[in-house]
């Protein structure tokens, strides 16, 4: 077993089966699967439910893997999407948190994003959110990245566990991520230099 107790593996077309059971048949935050960094609202939003299910399900099948799920035993109990932020176009729209910085442009793919978690009922609070961290910075490290970000919720934001889906500042910090920037209040852009 992992850390915490949690085993964390690089989503894999052989693993998909495992994300489709912990996200459930509607799929996490109204149906979303992981599309919401990945493309503006106006085309996102007609897919929510089995289309967007469908579309990140093809993007798992032509790979890399788009990041990493913490199993207890061998059930998934959490996923966070880890990997190069050129990939999630919406991420670095200059509205947002997590507008990059002139020093981690968005283009060059060994600067990374951890932009969505997400941890099963009965199992948050339980260090998952720490385990997916510290799972993807290793994914990342063998993948060639030279640094990875996160957008967090500020520590003194009451967030239900649903609006931490961009991750809470506490566990990253603890992992050792450091503020780079405040482009919104309450969100502080974290990295960790790898």
């Amino acid at each position: 077993m992992g850390r915490n107790g949690f085993a964390v593996l690089p989503l894999t077309t052989g693993r998909w089966g495992d994300l489709a059971d912990l996200f459930g048949p509607q799929g996490p935050c109204y149906g979303c699967w992981c599309n919401h960094f990945r493309m503006p609202q106006r085309l996102r939003k007609p897919l929510l439910g089995e289309g967007a299910r469908r579309l990140f399900e093809e993007r798992v099948r032509q790979g890399p893997p788009p990041g990493v799920l913490a199993y207890a035993d061998d059930k998934a109990v959490g996923w966070l999407q880890v990997g190069p932020r050129a990939d999630i176009p919406e991420w670095n729209n200059p509205r947002r948190a997590s507008t990059p910085l002139a020093d981690a442009p968005a283009e060059d793919i060994s600067n990374w994003a951890a932009s969505c978690f997400f941890v099963r009922r009965g199992f948050r609070g339980q260090g998952v959110t720490g385990a997916l961290i510290e799972g993807a910075i290793d994914f990342a490290r063998e993948s060639g990245a030279r640094l990875i970000e996160a957008a967090a919720m500020d520590n003194r934001e009451k967030r239900s566990a649903d609006g931490l889906y961009v991750g809470p500042e506490s566990v990253l910090r603890r992992a050792g991520f450091v503020e780079v920037a405040r482009q919104k209040p309450g969100r502080p852009l974290l990295r960790l230099v790898l």
